[in-house]
C-alpha cells in the first residue's frame, strides 16, 4: 500500500547538529577518562582527606566527606543519563500511544485525553513530582525515571495528537480504510512511520524534561540517595555550603556537565524539528 510521507526534510550534518553532538560527548569524558585517573572506591565516604582542592591525585578535588569528585562524576553522569532515558522513553511511549489513538479515534477518547492533558499542564509539574517522590520510602534510579515520566508524557501527547489530526484526513488513510485495515494497523503501520522525526524530537524533549525534573527533585533531597547522580552532588554541595566556602570544584563540574547535556539536547531537538517541519528551514 502506497503511503504518503510528511517527511520531505532530510537529516543533514549541520553546524547545529555537530555542535549538539559534541556537547553531548562532553558528559562522556568523566566516564571514559575517569577510570584512568581514579577508582570507584574513591567516591566512598572518607575515601581520602576531605576538602582537598584539585590536584594531580584528585583532578576535581574532594568534598567534605572525603569523596573524590571526579569519581563521583564518573559514577553520577551515567545514572543521570539513565534517568533521562527511562523517563523520556516512558513518557514517549505513553504520550505516543495516547496521542496516536486520541488524534485518530476522536470522539470521547479524544475528549478525555485532551482534557487530562490540558488540566495536567496547568498544574506545576514539580508539585506533582514532589508528592509522588515523597511517597516512596526508597527511590532508585529506575523508580526516579518512572516518577519524572509522570508529567513528561503530556508534552509528547499534545504534539503527536496535533500531527495525527491533520494526517488522518490524508488519502493513504482513506485507502487503508477502504482496504478494510483495522484501527491498530492504520495507527501503528500507516500513521506512525510518518511521524518518525516528530517522535525523535519528542523523545529528545521528553528526555530533557525528565533530566531537569530529576535534578529538581534531587536538589530538594528527594532523589535516589543510595546512588550517585549529578543532582545528588549538587544537593550535597548546597547542604555543606560549598558555594560560600569557595569550593568551586564541588558544584561547578556537575553544573557544566548538565549545561552541556541540556544545550546539546536542545540543538539536536532543533535539528530534528527542522527535519520534521521543512517550513522552519525556509523561514516560513
Amino acid at each position: 500500500m502506497a503511503m504518503e510521507s510528511i517527511m520531505p526534510g532530510r537529516l543533514r550534518w549541520s553546524p547545529a547538529l555537530i555542535a549538539g553532538l559534541l556537547l553531548l560527548a562532553v558528559p562522556l569524558l568523566p566516564i571514559v577518562v575517569g577510570p584512568f585517573l581514579v577508582t570507584p572506591e574513591m567516591a566512598d565516604v572518607f575515601g581520602d582527606v576531605p576538602n582537598l582542592p584539585p590536584s594531580a591525585l584528585h583532578p576535581l578535588g574532594t568534598q567534605s566527606e572525603g569523596r573524590d569528585l571526579l569519581a563521583a562524576l564518573m559514577l553520577g553522569t551515567p545514572s543521570t543519563l539513565t534517568i533521562g532515558l527511562i523517563g523520556g522513553g516512558t513518557a514517549l511511549l505513553i504520550g505516543g500511544i495516547l496521542g496516536l489513538l486520541s488524534g485518530y479515534l476522536g470522539g470521547w477518547v479524544d475528549s478525555v485525553v485532551r482534557t487530562v492533558v490540558d488540566v495536567g499542564l496547568t498544574i506545576p509539574p514539580l508539585a506533582i513530582l514532589i508528592l509522588v517522590a515523597a511517597s516512596f520510602p526508597i527511590v532508585s534510579i529506575v523508580s526516579m525515571g518512572l516518577i519524572v515520566a509522570a508529567t513528561a508524557w503530556m508534552g509528547p501527547t499534545r504534539v503527536i495528537r496535533a500531527q495525527i489530526l491533520s494526517l488522518r484526513e490524508r488519502e493513504f488513510v482513506r485507502v487503508a480504510k477502504l482496504s478494510d485495515a483495522g484501527t491498530l494497523r492504520i495507527v501503528f503501520l500507516e500513521l506512525m512511520p510518518n511521524l518518525i522525526p516528530f517522535l525523535a524530537a519528542s523523545f529528545v524533549n521528553a528526555m530533557t524534561t525528565a533530566i531537569l525534573a530529576s535534578i529538581g527533585l534531587e536538589v530538594l533531597g528527594l532523589g535516589p540517595r543510595q546512588s550517585y547522580t549529578l543532582g545528588n552532588t549538587i544537593y550535597e554541595a548546597v547542604y555543606y555550603t560549598a558555594m560560600w566556602r569557595g569550593m568551586w570544584w564541588w558544584w561547578l563540574p556537575p553544573i557544566v556537565v548538565l549545561v552541556c547535556i541540556f544545550v546539546g539536547l536542545f540543538l539536536v531537538s532543533h535539528v530534528l524539528d527542522r527535519v520534521a517541519n521543512p517550513r522552519l528551514e525556509r523561514g516560513q
